[in-house]
């Protein structure tokens, strides 16, 4: 039976896990992104990023070995919808063309991905493997879709910070790979506002600093 776990998931010095204010502009809302900096700049990422032709490089120190360590095992994901994209409300309030993710034709999923979402709407099959599946029935259906869909395999719970807490305090995460980022964001999603993490069973299980942010893993039943 695999795990389910958050990995990679990075959080600023004083608890926030994204910046306030997303949009199509700052995806993880305003200076979000400074938060995902160590991620930037790995190999796996640049790899992940690179043009057919293009020649990747990136760094590949520690926190590129925690980047590859997040892909590893992964038999399906699990994202709220802010992290599939800006759009409120029914789908077709985005218009004319229809959202289909941040990531271009090819996602970085290559694997079942279940979206949390109120509104309805058809799987959406990319390229490169990635099916998008929407679900209406809440985070306990998605979770129970994403464990049949990953057999032996983990869930990956992709975020964002509500849906990382929605799973946390229904105590189904198994481990938690929490980067610390070197930088305040001042407001934004607080991670773990109101948790208790010890009374939900989880314990530090390794720190290593890597190049550009420090990595923790926590577990539950350690």
């Amino acid at each position: 039976m695999g795990k389910v776990r958050v990995a990679a998931f990075a959080v600023s010095l004083d608890g926030f896990g994204a910046g306030p204010g997303q949009d199509l502009s700052n995806p993880l809302g305003v200076r979000g992104l400074e938060l995902m900096r160590w991620f930037f700049e790995t190999a796996t990422f640049q790899k992940m990023h690179a043009s057919a032709e293009g020649q990747a490089s990136g760094s590949t120190g520690i926190d590129n070995g925690f980047a590859e360590r997040s892909f590893e095992n992964v038999g399906a994901w699990i994202l709220g919808r802010n992290m599939f994209g800006p759009v409120r409300g029914p789908w077709e309030s985005w218009g004319a063309e229809a959202w289909n993710g941040w990531w271009g034709e090819e996602p970085p999923y290559h694997v079942p991905v279940f979206v949390l979402t109120h509104h309805a709407r058809p799987p959406l099959e990319m390229k490169g493997g990635t099916t998008f599946h929407f679900v209406t029935d809440g985070p306990d259906a998605a979770l129970a879709l994403a464990k049949d869909a990953a057999g032996e395999k983990d869930v990956r719970i992709g975020g964002g910070v509500s849906t990382v807490r929605a799973y946390l305090q229904a105590g189904a995460i198994d481990e938690l790979h929490l980067v610390l980022a070197p930088m305040l964001l001042g407001e934004g999603e607080p991670l773990f506002h109101g948790l208790d993490l010890p009374k939900l069973g989880f314990a530090h299980a390794e720190a290593v600093q890597g190049e550009n942010a420090t990595h923790m893993i926590l577990r539950r039943g350690v």
